[in-house]
C-alpha cells in the first residue's frame, strides 16, 4: 500500500489546500501528515513570538480536523532548515513513505530547502503546488517575457487573466479509513509565545472561515471608503490568517465574487480585491528577484542613501514616543497586538524611513519581530514602497507628512486617544499637535516631544536621496 505524505508548512488548513487534497486522491493510499517547526531558523527570520502563539493554536485545531478525517499529522522540531531535510528524510524512511505532497514556499531560503528535499529523497516520489498564490509566479509577464515592474500594468494583465479562468478550489478531503499508526500529542513549540486575542484573530479555520464570509458580505463593499480609517473597523484583519495559510486566496477571491460579482469590473469589493493582487504581485516579484530576499533594494542606487545610525530614535520609533500622535499610537497598536492598520504601517514606515532617515531593513526586521500577520514578502515590499527603493524611486512622490497623516485620517484623535491615554484629554482640534496647544495653555503632558522637525527632515531626505542618485 502506498504512503503519502503532506509535509505542512505555512498552509495550515483542511480545506482547499492543493497538497493534502492531491495526497488524498487515492483512496487505498495511507496519508500522513507533517510539520516540521525550526525554532533556530524562525529566531533568524525574526519571527514574532505572537506569531509563533498563532501558529501554535492552529496546529492544535488541524490536529484535530486532521484526525477526524483518518489522517495523523505529527509535530516535529528541528533547528533549522538544514536539519528539516535530515528530519523530513528519516520520517520518510521511518514510515515507508512513499509520495510526498507540499505546497511551494516562495523565499530564497525556502526554495533552497525544497530542492535539497527533492534532490535528497531520491526513492520518495515529490510533487509540489503552488498553492500560496492566485496565479503561479511567471505566469503573468509582460509582452516580452519580463516580470513587471510596476504594480497597475501587472494588476491589469492578473485581472485579464482571472477572467479567462478562476483558478479552483479543492474539498476537503473525506474521512478516511483509521490509519494504521496515531500521531503523538502535540509537542510545545520550542519559540518563545506571546498570547494573541482570538477576538482580533481567528484562533481556528472554521473561525477564520466564517469571518471571512462576514467580510465580504458587508465589510468589503464598504472597504474603499472605510479601509483608511483607524479608528474604524474597515477591514478584515484576516491578513494573518493568509500569512500561516489557515486561508486560500482562492477562498478570499470565489466569497468576494460571491458576493460581489462585479468586484473583477471595477464594482464592489475591488479595492479589497486589489490588496489580494499586491499580495500576488509582491511573491512574483520575490520570485523573480531573489535579492529582495536577501535585504537588498528594488533600485541598485537607493543602497547609497547616508542613512542615519541613530539608535536613540530607532527606539524611541520602536516604542511610540516620537511626539508625533499618530506614529506612537500606531506603534504602541502594533506592540500591544501584533498588528498594525494599513494606513498606518506606511505612515510609521515613511516616518522611519523619511523623517528619521533610518535604513528601511531595521524598520522591516522590527515589524516582523512583532506581526501576527508577519510575512517576508508583503512586508519587504511595503518598507521598499515606503523607502522608495522600488521601481518608483522618486522619494518625492513619498514623503509623508504625520500630522496632517494623523488630521486627515484620524480627525478627532479617537484612535490617538485609544493608544495614547497621556493625550485623552487635549481637544480634538489640537491632538495632532498637543505641544502646540499645552503650551499655550500652561498644561504639562505626559507625553515626549517632536523628536524630529518635518519641514527640516524632509529637506535633508530629499538632499540624501538626490546624492545617492548621482554617485
Amino acid at each position: 500500500m502506498a504512503t503519502h505524505l503532506v509535509w505542512l508548512r505555512t498552509d495550515l488548513r483542511i480545506h482547499d489546500n492543493l497538497a493534502l487534497a492531491a495526497a488524498c486522491r487515492d483512496p487505498q493510499a495511507q496519508v500522513l501528515a507533517l510539520y516540521i517547526a525550526t525554532p533556530g531558523q524562525w529566531r533568524e527570520h525574526h519571527l514574532a513570538p505572537r506569531q509563533a502563539a498563532f501558529i501554535a493554536s492552529h496546529l492544535q485545531s488541524l490536529h484535530a480536523a486532521l484526525a477526524e478525517r483518518g489522517i495523523p499529522l505529527w509535530v516535529e522540531e528541528a533547528d533549522d532548515f538544514t536539519a528539516s531535510v535530515e528530519r523530513l528524510a528519516d520520517f520518510c524512511q521511518q514510515h515507508q513513505v512513499s509520495h510526498l505532497f507540499y505546497n511551494y514556499q516562495y523565499e530564497f531560503n525556502e526554495r533552497q530547502r525544497d530542492a535539497a528535499v527533492e534532490n535528497t529523497l531520491r526513492d520518495v516520489i515529490c510533487q509540489g503546488f503552488d498553492d500560496s498564490v492566485l496565479l503561479p509566479p511567471g505566469s503573468v509577464l509582460t509582452g516580452g517575457g519580463e516580470m513587471y515592474k510596476v504594480f497597475t500594468p501587472f494588476k491589469n494583465a492578473f485581472i485579464r487573466r482571472l477572467r479567462d479562468g478562476l483558478p479552483a478550489c479543492v474539498a476537503a478531503p473525506k474521512p478516511r479509513q483509521a490509519p494504521a499508526c496515531q500521531a503523538p500529542p502535540l509537542p510545545e513549540l520550542n519559540y518563545p509565545q506571546t498570547p494573541f486575542d482570538g477576538l482580533l484573530f481567528a484562533a481556528d479555520e472554521k473561525t477564520a472561515l466564517a469571518r471571512l464570509r462576514a467580510f465580504c458580505q458587508q465589510a468589503a463593499a464598504d472597504y474603499e471608503g472605510q479601509r483608511d480609517f483607524p479608528a474604524v473597523e474597515g477591514t478584515s484583519r484576516l491578513s494573518p490568517c493568509l500569512a500561516i495559510g489557515v486561508l486560500s486566496p482562492r477562498q478570499c477571491l470565489h466569497r468576494l465574487l460571491t458576493e460581489h460579482p462585479a468586484a473583477l469590473d471595477g464594482g464592489a469589493g475591488a479595492t479589497w480585491l486589489n490588496e489580494l493582487i499586491w499580495r500576488e504581485f509582491y511573491r512574483h516579484l520575490m520570485v523573480y528577484y531573489p535579492k529582495l530576499c536577501k535585504g537588498r533594494p528594488f533600485t541598485a542606487w537607493t543602497d547609497k542613501v547616508a542613512w542615519r545610525a541613530e539608535e536613540a530614535a530607532l527606539q524611541a520609533w520602536q516604542r511610540g514616543e516620537t511626539g508625533f500622535p499618530i506614529v506612537d499610537a500606531a506603534m504602541r497598536q502594533l506592540n500591544a497586538t501584533g498588528w498594525m492598520h494599513n494606513r498606518l504601517r506606511m505612515i510609521v514606515a515613511s516616518f522611519l524611513t523619511k523623517d528619521l532617515r533610518l535604513d528601511w531593513r531595521a524598520g522591516e526586521r522590527y515589524f516582523m519581530s512583532q506581526l501576527i500577520d508577519g510575512d517576508l514578502a508583503a512586508n519587504n515590499g511595503g518598507w521598499q514602497w515606503a523607502a522608495s527603493t522600488r521601481t518608483d524611486a522618486a522619494p518625492y512622490f513619498r514623503i509623508f507628512n504625520p500630522t496632517t497623516q494623523g488630521q486627515k485620517f484620524d480627525a478627532n484623535g479617537d484612535f490617538i486617544r485609544r493608544w495614547l491615554p497621556a493625550l485623552r484629554n487635549v481637544p480634538a482640534k489640537a491632538i495632532h499637535e498637543p505641544w502646540a496647544w499645552a503650551d499655550k495653555q500652561g498644561v504639562k503632558l505626559d507625553y515626549p516631544r517632536p523628536i524630529v522637525d518635518h519641514k527640516q527632515a524632509r529637506t535633508a531626505t530629499l538632499a540624501a536621496y538626490e546624492a545617492a542618485r548621482k554617485v
